[in-house]
């Protein structure tokens, strides 16, 4: 049985490290890890069922009921590999965007270029409106990608909005949560200093915010991919598209002085020179395709 299956679950938790290492990179979307590994859907539908028939059987004591109605045994499976990643890896990617910032972009370059094709094809029927709704979805990401992005606020209740918005886009395949929170000019404050300190002041109002937006966006998910399947996988589709000139590996950060801080507020991008860098650029791009279409074959041989 699938939830007695020690590898299964060891197997979720390694999926849910590649999402937690997903999120902590600013253009790389968690959901398009999961969409790929073939394990959205569950996470939508296991948060969605955060409802008050699992509130009864919570406190009626039918723990085994309620374990197995919200699929809680794969939850934590999943979500111990985000934390884990995140807290472990905040620091090396601080690290790595420091001293090889060309060479990180371009292998999640080529994870996103996979993951548009991996994620098409599970589109059933390539109908008008499907199309239209790729359309819509890449406008949608290449429109955020170009704002300009707010300044720091450490205040309680932005940091509980930045919560929500980071935790929906986290879990929407092509909309980078990290992203989006220097979008909202708290990249830096919650995603590498505040996790890195383990600072639960500025933690504690963002998981309030993120647990909140989790459970109610995930039902507006599970009720789109109900009833518009295809429209709704090709959206997520486009999204995952219009964040490629987010990943676009050739750009210099553009930084602003806040006080003792430097903060990116943007990215001024550029053409690359054939030189080794870009070579060494190109073999970490067909890296990152090679990853996403081996994680697909295995998937596919397990299924």
């Amino acid at each position: 049985m699938e939830k007695s299956n020690i590898s299964f679950y060891m197997s979720t938790a390694l999926k849910g490290a590649a999402m937690g290492t997903a999120n902590v990179i600013p253009g790389v979307s968690g959901g398009t890890i999961a969409l790929i590994t073939g394990i959205f859907e569950r996470l939508i539908n296991a948060i969605k069922s955060f409802d008050i028939k699992a509130l009864k059987l919570l406190l009626s004591g039918q723990f085994k009921a309620f374990a197995s109605h919200i699929d809680l045994a794969f939850l934590i499976s999943l979500f111990f590999g985000v934390g884990a990643a995140i807290i472990s890896l905040a620091k090396l990617f601080e690290y790595l965007f420091e001293h090889y910032p060309i060479f990180i972009w371009a292998f999640f370059f080529g994870l996103v270029i996979a993951s548009i094709y991996f994620v098409g094809k599970t589109v059933e029927k390539w109908s008008i409106s499907s199309i239209i709704s790729l359309l819509v979805g890449t406008g949608a990401a290449v429109a955020i990608s170009v704002l300009s992005p707010a300044s720091e606020n450490a205040s309680f209740f932005y940091l509980i909005i930045c919560g929500v918005v980071a935790i929906c886009s986290m879990i929407l395949p092509g909309l980078s949560g990290s992203f989006v929170l220097i979008l909202m000019g708290n990249y830096q404050l919650v995603m590498i200093k505040a996790v890195s300190e383990f600072n639960l002041k500025i933690l504690f109002p963002v998981a309030i915010g993120a647990g909140v937006g989790l459970v109610a966006f995930s039902h507006i998910l599970s009720w789109l991919l109900k009833k518009f399947h295809n429209q709704t996988i090709a959206m997520l589709t486009g999204f995952i598209t219009g964040s490629l000139g987010i990943l676009w590996p050739w750009k210099e950060p553009i930084t602003e002085q806040f006080g003792e801080k430097i903060k990116t507020i943007g990215f001024d991008y550029y053409t690359p020179q054939m030189d080794g860098e870009f070579y060494f650029a190109i073999f970490f791009i067909i890296l990152g395709i090679v990853s996403i279409a081996s994680t697909e074959i295995i998937a596919n041989k397990k299924a």
